[in-house]
């Protein structure tokens, strides 16, 4: 019996080892199959992303420097922290107190880093829809690369404040040996909350309800000009039409966003228990999926995507010049 209760135990030589959790095996099989496909497909559609806009130089605009960005970051949410969940749900914690810190630190960074790349998404199509004529101007490649540095660095920083009283003691609320857990004060949370989850969400609504009624007005000023026949009114339309199009992918990117991001801090506003770990995983798992969703929605709107894809799986990028294809 002593040899059956140490089996069942994380670290068997250790009094203060947690216990491993009692899943049905076939139930934990079924689980990880389906998490760890869903990782898997996160981190290949999102390098396909990285590699397309990176390598296809008709493909390096503004608009897509900010997807790029968000591609990375969806990236390792398959790589790092879809695994990390998985292991620490499912399993014993074998990797240590430090890593655990490290694995809690980033996923921190990646999350609010998401959450300010889908607020510069707003922000563009806000200024390209509703101040068309300064977006060159006002929008510009320095601009975008230097916000979504800022983007970073400001996660990181913002993160580092977050995590400071668990990176003095690695592992402080950990119940036993073979734990990840992570807590943050109460004023801590109330700040969280509002920084990654009210602000940036009112300001996301706010852009795309306005943003959704220019485009109606234009909409409908295309349908009423649409017999024009001078070619510059028709390059302006086609310029238009395209902006829309834009526009409308970009609102089913943030849409999706919201669907999957709000659960958890609305939970968390409503004083929602999130220490129930069937709950915590499935608000988790549900926010983590949406990486696996943006390439989705690219492969359904953007042409591009699936004519780089198809480039990249035939390996016809190896072709001298192929960086100068023809993709929109």
């Amino acid at each position: 019996m002593e040899v059956e209760d140490g089996a069942e135990l994380c670290f068997p030589q250790l009094n203060t080892s947690c216990r491993k959790p009692t899943f049905p095996e076939s139930d934990v099989l079924f689980l990880h199959i389906v998490l760890y496909f869903v990782s898997v497909l996160t981190v290949a559609l999102n390098l396909l992303i990285i590699i397309s806009i990176s390598y296809f130089r008709q493909l390096h605009t503004n608009t897509n420097t900010l997807l790029l960005s968000l591609a990375v970051s969806d990236f390792l949410v398959g790589l790092v922290l879809m695994p990390g969940e998985i292991l620490r749900q499912t399993g014993c914690w074998f990797l240590g107190d430090l890593m655990c810190f490290c694995y809690n630190y980033v996923s921190f960074i990646v999350t609010s880093t998401s959450i300010g790349h889908m607020v510069l998404i707003s922000v563009d199509r806000y200024v390209a829809i509703c101040d068309p004529l300064h977006y060159p101007t006002r929008v510009t490649e320095r601009k975008v690369k230097f916000c979504v540095c800022l983007c970073w660095l400001s996660s990181v920083f913002y993160c580092s404040v977050i995590v400071q009283d668990d990176l003095t003691e690695p592992g402080r609320y950990n119940s036993c040996y073979g734990q990840c857990v992570f807590v943050i004060s109460y004023i801590a949370g109330i700040v969280d909350v509002v920084v990654t989850f009210i602000a940036p969400v009112t300001v996301i609504i706010v852009l795309y309800m306005r943003v959704f009624v220019v485009a109606v007005s234009q909409a409908r000023a295309m349908r009423s000009h649409i017999t024009a026949v001078t070619q510059h009114r028709s390059m302006t339309v086609t310029k238009m039409k395209s902006e829309l199009k834009a526009a409308r992918t970009l609102g089913v990117l943030v849409a999706l966003f919201l669907t999957c991001f709000c659960p958890y801090y609305c939970a968390c506003l409503a004083k929602e228990n999130l220490g129930n770990a069937s709950f915590a995983s499935f608000v988790l798992y549900l926010f983590y999926c949406n990486s696996c969703m943006n390439p989705l929605v690219y492969a359904l709107f953007y042409p591009w995507f699936r004519k780089t894809f198809k480039l990249i799986v035939t390996l016809q990028i190896r072709q001298s010049g192929s960086c100068e294809a023809k993709i929109m």
